[in-house]
């Protein structure tokens, strides 16, 4: 792999270690389908539980972490994500691990919007 390769897949590989030393359960990178199989190889390495969900654009929405939390992530997460509800979209950023209060706030904002449109 050469240096613009390792560069496109730094992000993942530190997602990637934060899961394996139990920083965070679970992670989401977005990547793009020229590195998707290199970093499932990775994942299937280290006995990564995954799942994939493409994007329009030829690049994909990567989720992984402990297998608990990847099951849950495939039931509320099998559509857009700007589609989720409210509460989809709390529980999301609450298992990657966003800042408690800060997903708080967002789903205040978020529900408050959803109630007037």
């Amino acid at each position: 792999m050469n240096c613009a390769d390792m560069e496109k897949l730094k992000l993942f590989s530190h997602l990637l270690y934060e899961c394996k030393k139990g920083v965070r359960s679970a992670a989401l990178c977005t990547i793009d389908s020229d590195y998707r199989d290199r970093a499932i190889a990775k994942l299937h390495i280290n006995d990564m539980a995954y799942f994939i969900c493409p994007l329009h654009n030829g690049m994909s929405n990567l989720f992984f972490g402990e297998n608990i939390c990847i099951d849950v992530l495939k039931k509320i997460c099998n559509k857009p994500l700007n589609k989720l509800s409210p509460e989809e979209d709390f529980m999301l950023g609450a298992i990657l691990g966003y800042s408690m209060c800060e997903q708080c706030k967002r789903y205040c904002k978020i529900s408050s919007l959803s109630v007037k449109g």
